[in-house]
């Protein structure tokens, strides 16, 4: 396979001009780093975006930051931190989960993926937060959208359309995202020897209270243990966090502890074990290191719908953990047509929705790797997919066949 890793925008939009005119399939990436999501795109040639990088605009006083898509997040994330500021949507790094052990993740990858953190409960999706972008389409076509201000949208919003398409629409050149103060502290109550279904009903007392909770979630005694090391855990875990200044958090700390007492004696994390655990669950470390058998999945459900799915995991041989409530399971099981059956269909009659993140190619390029849609919407997603790219060359089958 060809790679191709241009450094300016219009050489991207050159590339992808003449890809089209070719009929030549494009694989657009950062630095690959989430190649393994979803179905394998068969493509002749690479079209990195790694080298078109470099922030463009930060301007802290308006909590506004612009960025091309290679520019490595955590190169980001050390910017907006010098000044008291944080990304929003708290996105995870997955690279260990999915056998990736070179490189960095950019901004576009994590924008192209949608890929948000434990605050999403309360702060909203990535992109909740895209303001703005730039982006070369199908045909070779600069393309901008939204711009540096909250309320700049009238008709279509593209940034939410291309935010998550996985490049089949248009490949993202530059970012434009909305930041926020950093929370002064944070801590974590801690409510250990929950069951799930206790778990849950605890976190959803703890969400639903006045206190400004920011994440919430629950780790059954295996996948405790592996972050046991940042905060002593023995036992299975409800995990509430709090962020603000030093003295809201340990107001509210004690008020949530008095609230939650029915489901046990709480302890009260501190500052740094409590980032190491948050930023564990964030790239979900506690599932544990995953083999070249065994697949993940990504499955969202109503909170209350979460402990069913935990226990369809658990019968499979699985390992399973729930954040945002309990509505996002994280599950690692053997890579099989019949497991990868069993979770989709709980998931299914559960009202909820899946994607496949992780699992040997082929059986990627077998499965549906996230839900069908009904055939009106798959008939307006192919629609879309036909403007943005008429001779479908970008990231051809990535979420579906034919896409």
């Amino acid at each position: 396979m060809s790679a191709l890793a241009p450094a300016d925008e219009a050489e991207i939009a050159q590339a992808i001009g003449e890809a089209r005119a070719r009929a030549t399939p494009l694989l657009l990436a950062g630095r690959a780093t989430k190649d393994g999501i979803l179905r394998p795109v068969q493509a002749e040639t690479t079209l990195s975006l790694k080298n078109h990088a470099g922030v463009t605009l930060y301007a802290p006083n308006e909590l506004i930051l612009s960025a091309r898509a290679g520019t490595p997040l955590a190169e980001i994330e050390a910017l907006v931190a010098g000044a008291g500021q944080q990304i929003i949507a708290e996105p995870p790094d997955l690279a260990a989960l999915l056998g990736e052990t070179e490189g960095a993740q950019t901004l576009g990858g994590v924008v192209a993926c949608n890929l948000s953190g434990p605050r999403r409960i309360t702060a909203g999706a990535m992109r909740d937060h895209v303001m703005g972008l730039r982006a070369v389409n199908g045909a070779g076509e600069i393309i901008r959208a939204g711009g540096r201000v909250l309320k700049n949208v009238t008709g279509l919003d593209l940034c939410k359309l291309l935010t998550g398409s996985f490049g089949t629409l248009a490949a993202i050149t530059e970012i434009t995202l909305k930041v926020l103060p950093a929370a002064e502290t944070t801590a974590t109550l801690v409510l250990p020897g929950l069951d799930a279904q206790r778990g849950v009903a605890a976190l959803a007392q703890a969400l639903g209270a006045p206190f400004g909770v920011s994440a919430a979630a629950w780790l059954p005694r295996a996948q405790a243990a592996r972050v046991g090391e940042l905060a002593g855990f023995a036992a299975s875990v409800a995990l509430v966090r709090i962020e603000d200044f030093r003295p809201s958090v340990l107001y509210r700390g004690e008020r949530l502890r008095a609230l939650l007492s029915e489901f046990g004696a709480a302890e009260i994390l501190d500052e740094a074990p409590s980032r190491a655990v948050w930023r564990a669950v964030r790239d979900a470390a506690p599932l544990g290191p995953v083999g070249g058998h065994d697949a993940v999945w990504r499955v969202s459900v109503r909170p209350s719908a979460g402990p069913g799915i935990v226990a369809v995991a658990e019968g499979l041989g699985g390992r399973c953990f729930l954040d945002w409530g309990g509505g996002l399971a994280w599950i690692t099981a053997e890579a099989s047509a019949e497991t990868h059956r069993a979770i989709t269909e709980a998931a299914r009659a559960a009202g909820g929705v899946w994607w496949l993140m992780r699992a040997p190619a082929a059986l990627r390029a077998s499965l549906d790797v996230v839900p069908a849609e009904p055939a009106p919407l798959a008939a307006i997603a192919r629609r879309v997919k036909a403007a943005f790219d008429p001779a479908f060359i970008l990231n051809p089958g990535r979420i579906h066949v034919g896409l």
